[in-house]
């Protein structure tokens, strides 16, 4: 087991898939670091055209802190210590700044499921990072994700069964359901 682990993703809307991977990178470390990507898509927007979903408020319809809380009451509800993890901006999409905010001599736990995600690895390993592949994965093992279950809930279709327990009450309760569906009447639907 080692000390100190990073993962890192947009987590819009936090999923069950999304758990898998929270809990495989802290399974192999003490302290898990999870890094949110596009905190901000205005001073952090995607710079790669391999990077799809990081610059549209459709594909972003949650706010960095409503990300930070979501995943923050999953993992404890999922029985991670609150001493155990951390979460923090992870400005990906600009790599001369992101070792501001992550720790240089951790290891990097990631998943390979797409082009973007082949991107990331080399941007990682440019810094001179520690990275750990856990598993390569095509879309159709993928499983649920983020667009998906966007569109989901825009189209007002049953998602709940997708997402931790604690995110189907924090989307419920802080309108943010009903935020996607107006972002998708907005800007088209999916």
């Amino acid at each position: 087991m080692t000390e100190t682990g990073v993962i890192h993703g947009r987590f819009q809307v936090l999923h069950l898939k999304h758990m898998e991977y929270l809990l495989a990178a802290k399974m192999r470390c003490r302290t898990l670091y999870v890094g949110i990507t596009h905190p901000d898509i205005s001073a952090y927007p995607a710079t790669s055209p391999l990077d799809e979903h990081g610059t549209t408020k459709m594909d972003n319809p949650l706010t960095y802190f409503e990300r930070y809380e979501m995943i923050r009451d999953a993992l404890l509800d999922f029985g991670v210590k609150r001493e155990e993890f951390e979460i923090m901006p992870f400005p990906i999409s600009s790599p001369d700044v992101l070792l501001q905010y992550v720790p240089a001599d951790a290891v990097y736990y990631m998943s390979i499921c797409s082009p973007w995600d082949e991107e990331k690895y080399q941007i990682l390993r440019s810094l001179d990072l520690n990275v750990e592949i856990l598993w390569r994965r095509t879309g159709e093992e993928k499983g649920i994700t983020g667009t998906k279950l966007r569109g989901m809930i825009a189209r007002g279709e049953e998602w709940q069964q997708y997402v931790p327990k604690t995110a189907a009450e924090y989307l419920d309760r802080n309108g943010i359901d009903l935020r996607i569906r107006q972002l998708c009447y907005t800007y088209g639907s999916r």
